[in-house]
């Protein structure tokens, strides 16, 4: 079984941190394990503080639905099958990007959630931490 090690959490991070400082956007970077737990949390320099628990939900979201969280914000629109989804769960459902499951093979051992930058901005740096989990799978 594929677990989700605090070293796999550590290296997401700094990759997302390189990339936050790449494109000049401080952030909040949360890691979650496969339980949807808190494994590592970062606020940058100058990230917001409400900041911080939109990327703990983004990463707990994406692990929980097993999908980005721009993609179910997609899916959660009026008139789409989802609708509503973000009031469910006590609040802590996230419908907007910045949030990613972190897999190993075909195993979700994580989610990793991004947020302080826009939607676009988010969505980058956490792609940037989801490529470093791929390259040592």
């Amino acid at each position: 079984m594929s677990t989700l090690t605090l070293h796999d959490a550590q290296n997401v991070m700094a990759a997302a941190a390189k990339r936050a400082d790449e494109v000049g956007q401080p952030v909040n970077i949360a890691v979650v394990d496969a339980g949807g737990n808190l494994r590592a949390h970062i606020r940058q320099d100058g990230a917001w503080i409400g900041s911080v628990d939109i990327a703990i939900k983004k990463a707990w979201t994406s692990r929980a639905f097993d999908i980005q969280t721009r993609d179910l914000g997609e899916n959660a629109q009026p008139t789409q099958q989802f609708y509503g989804i973000h009031g469910t769960n006590d609040g802590k459902v996230i419908i907007f990007a910045g949030g990613v499951p972190l897999r190993r093979g075909d195993a979700v051992i994580g989610g990793l959630g991004v947020s302080g930058g826009s939607g676009e901005q988010n969505q980058t740096i956490a792609e940037a931490g989801l490529a470093v989990l791929q390259e040592f799978a």
